[in-house]
């Protein structure tokens, strides 16, 4: 497990001599990268966006203050910062030479607008929670309606100076900043449809990013070509990218080796396939990656109200001969919290916080069953029978499937599976229909409290609709702390976690992808998000 990951650059394909895009032809002198993104995204607006597809899109249709690549922040829109006022005082300078896609200007004002769309309850974003982690002035306030959008401490100087005030020092604030909830967005674009309508829309559709949005087809694909007005626009070499939303991998594993694609995201990759193409092919990668694979109980029903039922099932689960079948270099989890993040100390917050007694094999089947005859199913019996619910996928059936026989060998209870197109299945989950549902969680900040605060009552992620006032105190208490302080809550809140078990944790992510040879120099963020800015063709 402790092996190392493999760390690439590269992607795209140079054009054939006519191209279909759109309608247009593109002339062979144009370099053209064929992308099967694997998911038609909810929404393509920063604001609204909650899911990695549109995180992958937006990541290069829009810029926030500052970009992340491979964990180095860099100037964005704002090409400096300072802290002052003992670090409750970010001031941003924002570029001279920003523009929109329509040739106009970007200005502090579009930030000040963008935040407060975002943070509104009358947007209804399910991201506004992320404003309390911010510690942004008045921002949590605003965002859960208890306060009102002009007393939040974000003000546009002048039209090149934008300032933050926040309640506390934050280390990880500028970080945040790179993340697509905080990008701009142009009010104009956003007003001139039905809210968040606007981003699926070629036709009214701007943003600020290396590429722009020219045609969508829902359930198909879209295009993006180089965006003229980026301020980077010389640094940007790729002139079309074809994103297509195949989610049958082996559909799109077959297009990718007739050279129909030139990049395929980790989804549309048939499981099947990836021992083979870690052991032999060289345009298969793999990427540590900041996030849990787990199981949501429904805590809402009365089957899961016993604790014990919980931690029965939880360590009724062989984690490590789920990772040896899907063979993709993902950890074992017994915690929330994956490997990558140092503490205080320096010590990784995944080794530090142990394993609370959930064994990664198979060690710890008879406990499992103990304390399921203790909660009064002896070898399952009487047990009702329940639904595991997943998103379409061959790697979440397999995961499925596999728990499904677990619990049928080592428990003897039964479950059926059920699964729901991603778009479907999103709000399925949200709304708590649901009483075993997947989940996957990838922090949007590099500290551990981007993956544990989703499971405050409030948060619009907690699916399980876990609720504990201590661990609610635990992780507001970290989000106003530094240091020892900080991690010491953190400890603490993953502690409650693993002990009351609202989740079923599987396995930690790595990210894998295929991507042709032919293609040099593409990055993508440390959590994840993919980055074709810098991106070119080796002919």
């Amino acid at each position: 497990m402790k092996r190392a990951l493999i760390f690439a650059l590269a992607i795209l394909l140079l054009a054939p001599a006519v191209f279909a895009n759109g309608g247009k032809e593109e002339s062979k002198d144009l370099m053209v990268m064929n992308w099967n993104l694997a998911a038609d995204p909810k929404t393509l607006d920063p604001g609204l966006n909650g899911a990695s597809d549109g995180g992958d899109i937006g990541n290069n249709t829009h810029e926030g203050l500052v970009r992340e690549q491979e964990g180095k922040v860099i100037p964005g829109m704002a090409e400096s910062w300072e802290l002052s006022d003992g670090g409750k005082t970010v001031t941003f300078k924002i570029r001279k030479d920003a523009k929109w896609s329509d040739g106009s200007d970007l200005t502090a004002n579009d930030f000040v607008y963008s935040w407060k769309r975002a943070m509104d309850p009358a947007t209804a974003s399910e991201y506004s929670w992320i404003w309390e982690y911010t510690n942004v002035v008045g921002a949590m306030d605003a965002a859960y309606g208890e306060g009102s959008l002009e007393d939040v401490g974000i003000r546009a100087v002048d039209d090149y100076t934008f300032e933050v005030k926040l309640t506390n020092p934050t280390d990880y604030f500028v970080s945040l900043m790179s993340f697509y909830h905080f990008m701009p967005v142009k009010k104009e674009a956003v007003e001139a449809g039905p809210e968040g309508a606007w981003a699926k829309d070629p036709e009214i559709y701007v943003s600020n990013g290396p590429f722009m949005l020219t045609s969508y087809v829902i359930g198909d694909g879209l295009t993006l070509e180089k965006n003229p007005n980026y301020w980077n626009a010389d640094s940007v070499n790729i002139d079309v990218i074809n994103v297509k939303f195949i989610d049958d991998a082996s559909t799109s594993y077959t297009a990718y080796q007739a050279g129909e694609f030139d990049f395929l995201n980790g989804v549309g990759i048939p499981s099947a396939e990836i021992p083979k193409l870690v052991a032999e092919n060289p345009e298969f990668y793999v990427f540590p990656l900041l996030g849990t694979y787990y199981y949501n109980f429904n805590m809402d029903l009365d089957l899961w109200k016993d604790p014990k039922v919980r931690r029965a099932l939880t360590l009724a689960i062989d984690r490590e001969k789920i990772v040896e079948v899907l063979a993709k270099g993902n950890v074992p989890a017994a915690g929330f919290v994956p490997p990558g993040f140092p503490d205080h100390t320096g010590a990784d917050f995944f080794e530090t916080a142990g394993t609370y007694g959930i064994a990664t094999d198979d060690s710890a089947v008879g406990e499992a069953q103990r304390l399921l005859a203790e909660a009064g199913y002896p070898g399952g019996a009487g047990f009702p029978e329940f639904v595991m619910l997943y998103n379409t996928s061959d790697g979440h059936k397999l995961v499925a499937e596999m728990m499904q026989e677990m619990f049928k060998t080592n428990l003897g209870i039964t479950c059926t599976l059920e699964n729901q197109e991603w778009a479907v299945f999103q709000d399925t989950r949200k709304e708590g229909d649901f009483e075993l549902s997947r989940g996957g969680w990838i922090t949007d900040f590099l500290d551990p409290m981007g993956l544990l605060a989703i499971f405050q009552t409030p948060n619009t992620y907690n699916d399980p609709n876990y609720s504990n006032p201590e661990y609610d105190e635990l992780v507001s208490k970290a989000n106003q702390t530094v240091g020892a302080d900080h991690y010491e809550a953190l400890y603490a809140a993953q502690d409650i976690l693993m002990t009351e078990l609202p989740i079923i944790p599987v396995y930690h992510y790595v990210d894998y992808m295929l991507s042709s040879p032919q293609v040099k120099n593409f990055t993508r963020s440390q959590l994840g998000a993919m980055d074709f800015s810098t991106a070119y063709i080796e002919k």
